[in-house]
């Protein structure tokens, strides 16, 4: 994800709206004018990413379920439903986990990786890291299509919107941004830890009710997609601390396609 400057001074409370505007200002590209750049604001808009998430993810299983329908067939419908998330964030989260995965490849310094990162090319870790990934959500939406369009569909939204929690918990306190400006240092430690343990709670909730198609086994399913993907986002944020020192908006990016990959996948088995 790319970095922007970081806010600073006092200011007042955000209302829902200042929130929102930053969530979707900053998580998509939907034409939404930020019109605060503070730490409030960045605490309500990490609040709000799941809600962002399930926008994206209703719009992406939206396309997929269609072209289903239409007899596309499951695996053009898996591209589809890849392809959107790429296109309403314009591949940010894409470009981040490459350029994050540059920086832990590359076996440098904490300093030197960071330096990597911020390059606007792309180097041998990070295509490889993408190739696959890409591979890999296409391949799990095909399955999970070829039982039925709920199924993809289902995938896609809990995808997005654990995902988008994961950004939420990399906000809590106590996980300190590795430069001085940019997204990591806007949002570092803006979410208290109740509100980030209750914004989880909900999604996994969310993710057990979208899993109820299939019955209570389905549902179960569900949630532990959900929770062995923020896992594995947690496992993420913590290399990348260990390594570059902190978060930056590329560790972000990261950190919500690692989550958003591991949820399709475990729904994909079993």
């Amino acid at each position: 994800m790319n970095d922007a400057a970081a806010p600073s001074g006092p200011s007042p409370s955000p209302t829902l709206g200042d929130a929102m505007r930053f969530a979707f200002g900053t998580l998509t590209v939907l034409p939404v004018r930020l019109r605060r750049w503070d730490r409030p604001a960045a605490r309500g808009g990490m609040l709000c990413a799941p809600v962002a998430g399930l926008v994206i993810g209703l719009a992406s299983a939206a396309l997929g379920t269609a072209l289903l329908l239409l007899d596309s067939g499951p695996l053009l419908a898996a591209v589809a439903t890849t392809a959107v998330p790429a296109a309403l964030t314009r591949g940010l989260h894409l470009d981040g986990l490459a350029d994050t995965a540059d920086g832990l490849g590359s076996g440098k310094p904490a300093e030197d990786a960071l330096r990597i990162m911020k390059q606007s090319d792309i180097g041998p870790f990070g295509v490889i890291t993408l190739l696959f990934t890409l591979l890999a959500q296409v391949a799990a939406f095909a399955h999970l299509y070829e039982r039925g369009w709920a199924h993809g569909a289902a995938a896609a939204v809990v995808a997005a919107v654990t995902a988008r929690c994961a950004l939420t918990l990399t906000a809590r306190p106590g996980i300190p941004p590795a430069r001085p400006d940019g997204l990591g240092a806007a949002v570092a430690g803006t979410v208290p830890l109740p509100a980030a343990a209750a914004t989880a709670a909900a999604v996994i909730a969310l993710a057990t009710a979208l899993g109820t198609h299939t019955g209570l086994p389905g549902a179960l399913h569900s949630a532990l997609a959900a929770l062995l993907a923020l896992a594995t986002g947690e496992a993420t944020l913590r290399r990348c601390r260990y390594r570059f020192g902190g978060i930056t908006g590329d560790v972000f990016g990261a950190v919500a396609e690692t989550t958003g990959l591991v949820a399709v996948v475990v729904l994909a088995v079993g």
